[in-house]
């Protein structure tokens, strides 16, 4: 039942992250499924960024920025894979797909990697997001949009009018295209034609089979489930292994009633490692762009911007070129009023921001806390966080301040001491020498 899932625990402790590819997964009765699964497929930062046509991850918050910025519209097909197979009614059975039942606690098989699709009805503007669907039965399925999500606020906006919602869940794409989707987006503004920036052309779409024109969907997706969630119905859903790494408590979410599946005839299901870096690769990069544009509008000599999967999607590292007074401070203050984020620490540009032996050399030899950092109080943040005490419903964050001091007067040094280096060409034979040494044992010379 946990094996692909325990897999993906496996590679990440020997700090392995390639894509896994399961032929004959185990369905959750017992049955052998014909539907292969495929996961671990957005865990490696390099392969993402590769996937967007981006040579170095490094680069991929200013290259994310700003293609977000400058979108392309969608195109519309008729010829759409994702509809060569187009099941309704009742013979709709959620129970066949290969989900995954991944974590101790987990009540059942979950879609993770499920992208939900729905509309404003007031604009018709769509939204996208990834989120959980517990699968209950052939035809109904709990649904969670986090409450603070544009969906949720779709779904609201449905039931108020007495209305159930229409949604859409799409699963499987080329990962640019599932990059482009958690675009990170004003409400409400549609992830279409954002994925289409990211992307570098248009996103091909089709109608759904069940809501036509009202929700469109990626025609190269590989499964779209199509159904309605019924005003005012809430069932158990959860305890579920959280991307925070614990497992979140049993709430109260909507279902959704399946009308239709549609789906390639090869299709791959794809799963996401709920609280593994296959799942926060690629929202923690789609964040990094988010973070960028936010901070860079207020601090010119803005840099660079890392997420890393280590803070969950919690902590961002800043780095700068030769910020002036106060101007870590102001992009930290604007970061921070990025709803996920906690803290954010602030570097120089000698400090690799990528490598967290070298963030934390910053903190240590850069930083007088009371000097360096601040809080913040009474801030939006996310209420998955474990660390919220019970009924809070804004969040302490941290910036704290690793740059350098500033030079006295323009052009003097900065009053720090130089870092320990070693000779150039010393540093290129020592490397020489260590490229063929048996690191099991003694060099042979």
């Amino acid at each position: 039942m946990h094996a692909i899932t325990a897999l993906q625990y496996a590679l990440e402790k020997q700090g392995l992250r390639p894509i896994v590819y399961v032929t004959q997964p185990r369905l959750a009765d017992g049955r052998i499924s014909k539907m292969p699964v495929v996961t671990n497929l957005t865990a490696s930062r390099a392969l993402v960024a590769r996937a967007l046509g981006i040579n170095d991850h490094r680069s991929a918050a200013a290259i994310y920025a700003g293609r977000t910025a400058a979108p392309v519209a969608p195109v519309v097909t008729t010829t759409a894979p994702v509809q060569e197979i187009v099941i309704k009614g009742d013979e709709v059975d959620l129970t066949a797909l290969p989900a995954l039942t991944q974590h101790v606690g987990d009540p059942g098989p979950y879609l993770t990697a499920a992208h939900a699709t729905t509309y404003d009805p007031e604009t018709g503007v769509d939204n996208t997001a990834i989120q959980r669907c517990w699968i209950k039965s052939k035809r109904r399925m709990t649904y969670y949009p986090y409450p603070a999500s544009h969906n949720n606020r779709n779904m609201r906006k449905f039931w108020a009018k007495g209305d159930d919602c229409p949604v859409v869940f799409w699963i499987g794409h080329h990962p640019a295209v599932l990059m482009g989707t958690q675009a990170k987006l004003g409400y409400p503004q549609s992830h279409w034609s954002a994925c289409g920036g990211v992307i570098g052309e248009p996103l091909r779409l089709v109608r759904s089979v069940t809501f036509g024109d009202k929700i469109m969907v990626p025609a190269d997706a590989e499964i779209v489930i199509e159904g309605t969630v019924p005003r005012d119905v809430l069932e158990a859903d959860g305890p579920f292994g959280e991307y925070t790494g614990y497992s979140g408590p049993q709430v109260a979410a909507p279902v959704c009633d399946v009308a239709c599946i549609t789906m390639r005839r090869d299709a791959i299901y794809h799963d996401y490692g709920s609280g593994l870096t296959d799942m926060l690769v690629p929202d923690n990069m789609a964040m990094e762009g988010k973070v960028y544009s936010i901070a860079k509008a207020v601090a010119p000599a803005l840099s660079n911007v890392y997420v890393p999967a280590q803070g969950r999607r919690f902590h961002a590292y800043l780095q700068f070129n030769n910020p002036g007074p106060g101007e870590a401070r102001d992009a930290m203050t604007a970061a921070l009023a990025y709803r996920r984020l906690k803290l954010a620490v602030a570097v120089d540009d000698d400090i690799d921001i990528f490598d967290d032996n070298e963030v934390l050399f910053a903190l240590a030899t850069r930083v007088q806390w009371s000097r360096d950092s601040f809080t913040l109080d009474g801030l939006s943040g996310s209420m998955l966080d474990p660390s919220t005490p019970m009924g809070a419903k804004t969040h302490s964050k941290m910036a704290v301040d690793a740059t350098l001091p500033l030079p006295p007067s323009p052009g003097a040094p900065r009053p720090v001491p130089p870092r320990s280096a070693v000779p150039s060409d010393a540093l290129e034979a020592a490397a020489k020498l260590i490229s063929g040494v048996n690191t099991q044992g003694w060099p042979t010379l």
